[in-house]
């Protein structure tokens, strides 16, 4: 029979592990990681997590692929970010005259 030492031991290496292993739980968090993926931002994906957390998931999903359709964009990150915090959150009227645009 193992020491309550050596079991415990073992025991807190596999909290250990389990720690370093994140994973999808809720909806909302699945939905933010699919922005991040279609908008190819992954590094900003706890940010649209938050979003889809706070505001409509399915709305910010149809923005998000709106916004990665749009191939003269640079920085669809930000072009998302500027649509969703827009007064009446629709789209710029004219691309072309936005700075993240692609000249």
């Amino acid at each position: 029979m193992k020491s309550l030492q050596e079991s415990s031991k073992g025991y807190l290496e596999e909290l250990s592990k389990r720690g370093k292993k994140s994973g999808i739980h809720r909806s909302f968090q699945a939905i933010g990681y699919e922005i991040a993926v279609i908008l190819e931002d992954l590094p900003h994906k706890s940010l649209y997590i938050k979003l889809a957390k706070t505001m409509d998931g399915q709305h910010l999903l149809g923005i998000a692929k709106d916004v990665a359709s749009r191939t003269t964009i640079e920085n669809k990150g930000a072009y998302f970010m500027k649509i969703v915090y827009s007064k009446d959150n629709e789209p710029l009227t004219n691309p072309h005259e936005h700075r993240y645009y692609k000249k």
